[in-house]
């Protein structure tokens, strides 16, 4: 057992396995009474004495589509997974607009990563890793709210997407393999007032915090004038601004959102605040020249003349410059917006209720972390220098100069090149693989390599940031694992089409077999997803509540 001391704390790290040797009760009684603090850390360097068998420590930052399916389908009779995440659970996002708009309740799309039989878990944020000693530094977040922010702060004190509070305890936890699946932030762009007043739909909270917001302004749109009939508390004005709800992202995020939250107030709220009705307004804005770009033209345009005749508006080639706190009562008491969009002129804005923003994705400050960071490393990976070896050259992860993404090769391990002062020495140093670290979902990009060998493989390098991409990494990464085969057989993803759902049981789907639109598309855009959704649980509760909603209307209750 390794121990070192600093000042007056005695740190009790590496070694502390159920085969190691240990302190005596009595000995670590005499410590603490004697002024020295002991920390003992969530896990130490594996152990390979274990009874049954032999397995490895496989730490998996994440618990995402990438990091929850490797957690999922690992063996564990050879290998001892450990998921690190600040959230407890897994969120099936393509029915998180369903869950915003009160079609299905939030338990349906979740899946509680300490479900998974045979695995550790660690709620907290990956702070940093040590390459050279095969250690991952965590801050706890078991006594925080559960982590739901899905912005990075503007500037960011300890680690990213939360409110910056007092330190949780630090701890590390060592690994055999490593998977890195933390994925992105939402991309703002530097434009003011995003950060601070939108909305975004990225995890439960997010959901949340938009569904109580909505219901909240037909709420206050329906108080009654005063008694005296002296002026109305809101103008029709006042109630046109709160009751227009701008969407700003033309992507499969943000129309769903827009086609979800049309069947919520006509098919429910309607019914219940029908004199309302006159002031509301759906709009989409986006900077595209046309919305969905991943669908070929004739599909868009049948998204966009579907909305159309909903009553949604579409707004391509519109950029929003600002969002700010409307003036007066409407800013102060109801929390309306205006937004700033460059075609309208600088003096002209846009007033509205809420804000929805779904226009990108930006690299986890983790990732940016590890990016500029320099490391040292072995010859060979396996084995750890002794405090005799010589200097070893110093190393970097390789970053993609464009999304920020971490590279990797086409078996998914993360690539390092040897930094050099000589900037032309350095765009040729060739990068080399980080044995035992595999890089996976929306925080990495594959190294560009030769073409695919048929239409429907996507050739690698150019791979969207989408949960199909992610799942098929992790279930790659999991069988060679299993298998024991990295190194052998490239990761190559199939696309399986792309759809969306455009309100009124009307919805668009693509592939390389087929082009589908209205009924039929909605019909396989649920059935799609039923059969995607990940315990047995969800799968019945699901059509449960979509038969519920469909009988009995969506949930409108703010709780």
């Amino acid at each position: 057992m390794m121990a070192s001391q600093t000042s007056s704390a005695l740190v009790l790290g590496r070694g502390l396995t159920s085969h190691s040797t240990r302190l005596s009760q009595h000995q670590l009684h005499s410590l603490a009474s004697s002024g020295v603090v002991i920390r003992r850390y969530f896990s130490a360097k594996p152990s390979r004495n274990h009874t049954n068998h032999d397995r490895e420590r496989v730490v998996i930052l994440g618990s995402g589509w990438a990091g929850y399916a490797v957690a999922r389908n690992l063996d564990k009779t050879k290998f001892e997974p450990i998921v690190v995440s600040p959230r407890s659970y897994f969120v099936f996002t393509p029915l998180l607009a369903s869950t915003a708009v009160g079609t299905l309740e939030f338990r349906t799309i979740l899946e509680p990563i300490r479900r998974i039989p045979g695995i550790g878990f660690c709620q907290g944020w990956a702070e940093d890793i040590d390459f050279s000693n095969k250690t991952v530094r965590v801050e706890s977040n078991a006594a925080d709210d559960p982590a739901s922010k899905t912005v990075v702060p503007a500037d960011p004190i300890g680690p990213p997407g939360r409110v910056p509070k007092v330190k949780g305890e630090f701890f590390d936890i060592s690994y055999d393999k490593l998977v890195i699946a933390c994925g992105a932030y939402s991309q703002t762009f530097g434009i003011e007032g995003v950060r601070e007043h939108a909305h975004f739909l990225r995890d439960i909270g997010d959901a949340r915090r938009l569904r109580l917001r909505v219901l909240s302004l037909f709420e206050q749109c329906a108080i009654p004038e005063n008694d005296n009939n002296t002026q109305p508390h809101l103008t029709d004005d006042d109630k046109r601004t709160l009751l227009h709800f701008a969407i700003v992202g033309g992507g499969p995020t943000g129309i769903e959102y827009a086609a979800e939250l049309h069947d919520l107030i006509y098919d429910d709220l309607a019914k219940i605040y029908p004199r309302l009705m006159q002031f509301v307004s759906i709009t989409v804005y986006d900077v595209a020249p046309k919305v969905l770009p991943m669908f070929d033209q004739a599909l868009a345009n049948y998204a966009m003349n579907t909305f159309a005749r909903q009553g949604i508006s579409v707004k391509t080639q519109h950029h929003l410059e600002r969002i700010r706190p409307a003036d007066g009562h409407l800013g102060n008491e109801h929390g309306a917006l205006r937004i700033k969009i460059r075609e309208y002129g600088p003096d002209n804005e846009v007033g509205a209720g809420v804000v929805v923003w779904s226009t990108g994705l930006m690299a986890n400050p983790l990732i940016q972390k590890l990016a500029s960071k320099e490391f040292a490393l072995p010859a060979t990976h396996s084995t750890y220098p002794s405090p005799v070896d010589a200097p070893l050259p110093i190393r970097k992860l390789s970053r993609d100069p464009r999304t920020g993404s971490l590279l990797t090769d086409s078996f998914l391990r993360a690539q390092y090149h040897t930094p050099s002062t000589n900037s032309d020495h350095q765009k040729k140093t060739t990068p080399q693989a980080l044995e035992d670290v595999f890089v996976i979902g929306d925080c990495s990009q594959i190294i560009p390599s030769s073409s695919p060998t048929n239409s429907s493989i996507s050739a690698v390098g150019t791979l969207p940031k989408t949960a199909q991409v992610a799942s098929q990494q992790a279930l790659h990464l999991s069988k060679t694992l299993n298998k024991n085969q990295v190194g052998i057989k490239p990761f190559t993803f199939r696309n399986w089409g792309t759809m969306t759902y455009l309100g009124s049981w009307k919805a668009i789907h693509q592939s390389s077999a087929d082009e589908l639109k209205g009924w039929v598309a909605w019909v396989l855009w649920r059935g799609a997803y039923l059969t995607k959704s990940m315990s047995v649980r969800n799968k019945l509760l699901v059509p449960v509540y979509w038969v519920v909603s469909w009988l009995f209307g969506r949930g409108i209750s703010r709780f």
